[in-house]
Formats: C-alpha cells, sequence, structure tokens
C-alpha cells in the first residue's frame, strides 16, 4: 500500500529518524560500460525520437522545430553532457523502441517507463520527473468504474506499447490500443471505449483545452502498487540501446545535475507544473 510506504519512509519520532524503507523501481545497469557511445554523441550529435504528444514533445512542422516538457528536461541534461548536437525523429510512441533498436534514432526521449517487457529490450536513464495514472471516463462515469478492478470486462483505450497498455493487459483488461492521443480522446468523447488509461497531466491539458469535452476523470482510485514499482507508472525516464552505456550514464547524471540545480523545476512550472510532479512520494 502506498500509504504503509509513505508511513515507512517518512516517521519521525521524538525529532530522530528512524530506520527508513525505501523501494526501488529499477535495478542498476552497467553491465557494458566502457563502450565509445558517448564520444561519439559529443562528436556527430544524437537523434532524439519523439511522438507527437503535447504538453510533452511536439515538433513545429514549419519550422521543424521540437518543443515540449520531454524536449526542454532532455536537452539540458545532454548538453550538460557535452552533447550539442541534437535532431530529432517523430513517429508514434509504439514505434519509437524499434526505431531505437534500428538505430534510427539514438535516444528515446518521450517519457517512458521502466516495465518488465521494455528491460527485455532497452536500458533507461535516471529519473527525469514524475506523473500518475489517471482513469478516464464519460461524465457521470455510466460504465461505474472505481477501481482498477473494476476496468475488467469492459472496452478500455490506451495508448499502443504504453505503460497504460502493458499493465491492462497483465490485469486481464480488453484493451483498444490506439495509435496517437487524439485517437484515444476521440474515443472517449465519443464513446467509441468505456474508459481509458492515461496520464493524468497529457489528460488535465486536454481537459483545459477542450472544456466541453464530455468526459471526467474517476476520482479516488487507488492506484496499485505493482502498477508504480513494476509496471510503468515510477519516475518518466528516456531510454537507450543497452549497449549504450556511457551515454545512458553522462545522460543520467545529466538528469540528476538539471534536478539539482533547479532547471528541471523551472522547466516543470513553464509547463504548469510543480515540484510536486519530481517525485512520486508528495514531499
Amino acid at each position: 500500500m502506498l500509504k504503509t510506504v509513505l508511513t515507512a519512509i517518512f516517521v519521525v519520532v521524538a525529532g530522530s529518524a528512524m530506520a527508513q524503507e525505501f523501494q526501488h523501481e529499477a535495478t542498476p545497469l552497467f553491465e557494458n560500460c566502457g563502450d565509445p557511445s558517448l564520444t561519439k554523441a559529443r562528436t556527430d550529435g544524437v537523434t532524439l525520437g519523439i511522438s507527437p504528444s503535447p504538453p510533452y514533445s511536439s515538433l513545429d512542422p514549419s519550422s521543424k522545430k521540437a518543443a515540449g516538457l520531454d524536449v526542454e528536461l532532455a536537452e539540458a541534461a545532454l548538453k550538460w553532457a557535452g552533447i550539442a548536437k541534437i535532431n530529432y525523429e517523430v513517429m508514434p510512441f509504439g514505434q519509437l523502441i524499434p526505431a531505437l533498436l534500428a538505430k534510427r534514432i539514438d535516444v528515446v526521449a518521450s517519457n517512458i517507463h521502466v516495465t518488465p517487457d521494455r528491460l527485455k529490450a532497452v536500458s533507461f536513464t535516471g529519473p527525469a520527473w514524475w506523473y500518475g495514472p489517471a482513469i478516464v471516463t464519460a461524465k457521470g462515469n455510466p460504465a461505474g468504474v472505481t477501481s482498477f478492478d473494476t476496468l475488467k470486462g469492459k472496452k478500455v483505450g490506451a495508448i499502443a506499447g504504453s505503460a497504460a497498455d502493458e499493465y491492462l493487459r497483465k490485469i486481464g483488461v480488453n484493451v483498444t490500443a490506439f495509435q496517437t492521443d487524439a485517437e484515444e480522446f476521440s474515443a472517449i468523447t465519443t464513446g467509441r471505449v468505456d474508459a481509458i488509461l492515461d496520464d493524468d497531466v497529457k489528460i488535465i491539458e486536454f481537459m483545459k483545452a477542450n472544456t466541453s469535452s464530455p468526459i471526467e476523470i474517476v476520482a479516488n482510485v487507488k492506484i496499485p502498487d505493482e502498477l508504480i514499482f513494476k509496471y510503468g507508472y515510477g519516475y518518466a525516464r528516456y531510454a537507450v540501446r543497452k549497449e549504450d552505456c556511457s551515454l545512458r550514464a553522462a545522460f543520467t547524471q545529466g538528469l540528476a545535475e538539471v534536478r539539482g540545480n533547479g532547471q528541471a523545476s523551472s522547466i516543470l512550472k513553464t509547463y504548469g507544473l510543480t515540484n510536486r510532479n519530481l517525485f512520486f512520494f508528495p514531499l
């Protein structure tokens, strides 16, 4: 239970900190360091793969300039690491890992979470930022969704290849997979699915821009620990090929530096978020 974990982490008695218990969502990934990927990136530049998903990432069709929260965080970290030349490829989210493995891109820079299936194929940076999952239904919640268990037997939408998609299938939910945010939100607003599971910040952004949309976030849904610590809604990270250990190490330290010096906080605030989005436990 999240409440139990929070209690374990933040107990102080008579002004003295007691033993603390922390959970980790990722394991050390240092098996192949010593490779030339960082040197190559500093010399030749890197290509970041992004999916069109405001406010995270997008590409202006006229200027070809990338923008968004993930774009700014990734660029800040990579520039700290000495990587000055950054190019972009835009594609649906579900195509990013195949493109990475095919060496069409060097980094999945649309935020991505650690999941069991992804760990078989790619490696991950350290934490970039955090957001949580939210379940959306039609207004009035006619599907009667009150928990993740009540999604079973219903038609539920998710982005293909996302953490939401992987977890829903794992717990036996009938998933309708969509390639883009626009398709997913269209399906829930027109009643083609009973619910969708997606990122809370993305959903809030959509609802702010579409105030007449007949949808709502289901309130007071307990997030299963397994969804955070195993199936993807822990920290948002970025992904690289397993063999590119030196690039991953530099990128990871760059992310830590921009979190530590306040730049990450400043970027989050630009997009209407707060320091709450630096941690998956509230402080």
